[in-house]
């Protein structure tokens, strides 16, 4: 109340009333379920739909231009993270709020949350349920799609208002503590602050904020069978259990090189080896400057990039489950060219994968790094150099 944005936002909301407006009255309800062409339709151009509105307010009070604007809104409904404001000091509390919002909505989803909390047209939502979903197969833990999205929601709440009151009782005010909650849950690494993570210089913030990581890059559906079944139900998963030997074995890896090449104490080494390599799985958020890491190090956080969390949650990447179909695929193949007469299948967590889902996993695979060395040698053709450029395009891909 009383900021220089007030007018802003009053003009973006009046706007996307117009739009939602215009919308509702061309539309036509129909007998008919959605198609899969028509619940990618929906899921692609609500995509298209919510940027151009989340941009709004920066553009409506001369924060920034219209395409500047549009990347910031994009960087935030996407969980990319990457910002094109030079600085974030002197910039209105509600606009900061705001691109914290963009994260959190589109951390678990735009479509997700839709389906959650509005009017639904039937089961045919499931096409846009599957167009939005982050994984090889969808993962339904509920017979009907509206109570599973609501569940998750539910979660992807819960887990946002218990990391804001840790954040309070590590000695942060209430908006610092719900903004930097917002992006730690949908993962996406936006701060109120220019050095991120760093500028708190506290300890117990940064390992509290390390294991929220941790979580949001675990699956969201494995969280509510574990609130049904029990917590046991979470170390049973091979997702997880990968999922958290890649982030042990990595901190390990990265405290050892910090400490043999750079020569660092072993207390601050394993510090910053547990927040980076969270960090990096998921948020990007920073503690200290990995730059002057030494190469073993940086590599090992640009695979953590690459990989990213598991299937069903709120991190980018490949995820993990794609990464261990494609290893059981591979050794699957090469088991056939030994025994030829073999029937092999690859299974995980007891269900077997059809060969239709194993050659989506390595199309996609296939797909996702070409375009991200298509991105990393465009940049460099912009003068970006080499590494530099392969970690903005795998950061931005994921």
């Amino acid at each position: 109340r009383g900021e220089a944005s007030a007018r802003a936002f009053l003009l973006s909301c009046t706007l996307a009333a117009f739009l939602g407006t215009y919308l509702y009255t061309k539309g036509r309800a129909s007998e008919k379920a959605l198609t899969m062409r028509e619940g990618i339709a929906v899921t692609g151009f609500g995509w298209m739909i919510a940027p151009a509105l989340g941009m709004l307010p920066y553009l409506m009070g001369g924060y920034l231009g219209l395409l500047d604007g549009m990347v910031e809104s994009i960087s935030g409904f996407t969980g990319t993270g990457a910002t094109v404001f030079p600085t974030l000091s002197g910039l209105p509390a509600s606009l900061l709020f705001w691109r914290m919002m963009t994260n959190w909505f589109g951390g678990l989803g735009i479509i997700v949350i839709f389906i959650a909390l509005l009017p639904q047209s039937g089961a045919s939502t499931i096409y846009m349920y599957n167009a939005e979903g982050a994984g090889p197969t969808m993962d339904r833990v509920m017979p009907r799609l509206r109570d599973m999205t609501m569940a998750l929601f539910k979660i992807y709440l819960i887990f946002t208002t218990f990391t804001t009151a840790i954040f309070m009782l590590c000695g942060v005010d209430f908006s610092i503590a719900i903004t930097h909650a917002m992006s730690t849950i949908g993962t996406c690494g936006f701060s109120t602050y220019d050095d991120s993570t760093m500028h708190f210089h506290s300890l117990p913030f940064e390992l509290w904020t390390a294991l929220f990581m941790f979580l949001a890059g675990g699956s969201f559906s494995l969280y509510y069978r574990a609130w049904v079944k029990g917590p046991s139900v979470i170390l049973r998963n091979t997702e997880f259990r990968t999922y958290l030997c890649m982030i042990l074995v990595a901190m390990l890896l990265v405290a050892l090189n910090l400490i043999i090449e750079m020569g660092m104490d072993f207390a601050t080494a394993v510090r910053f080896a547990i927040f980076q390599v969270t960090s990096l799985s998921t948020t990007g958020f920073v503690s200290a400057d990995f730059e002057t890491w030494p190469t073993f190090s940086k590599l090992l956080l640009l695979l953590l990039m690459t990989i990213g969390g598991c299937a069903g949650s709120t991190a980018g990447g490949l995820k993990v489950t794609r990464l261990m179909l494609l290893f059981k695929t591979a050794r699957a193949l090469l088991r056939q060219k030994i025994y030829p007469r073999e029937v092999i299948a690859v299974s995980s967590n007891g269900s077997e994968y059809s060969e239709e889902v194993l050659f989506r996993v390595v199309r996609f695979f296939f797909v996702y790094v070409m375009l991200d060395l298509l991105w990393t040698v465009l940049l460099v053709w912009d003068g970006v150099p080499v590494f530099e450029a392969l970690g903005v395009s795998i950061s931005t891909m994921g």
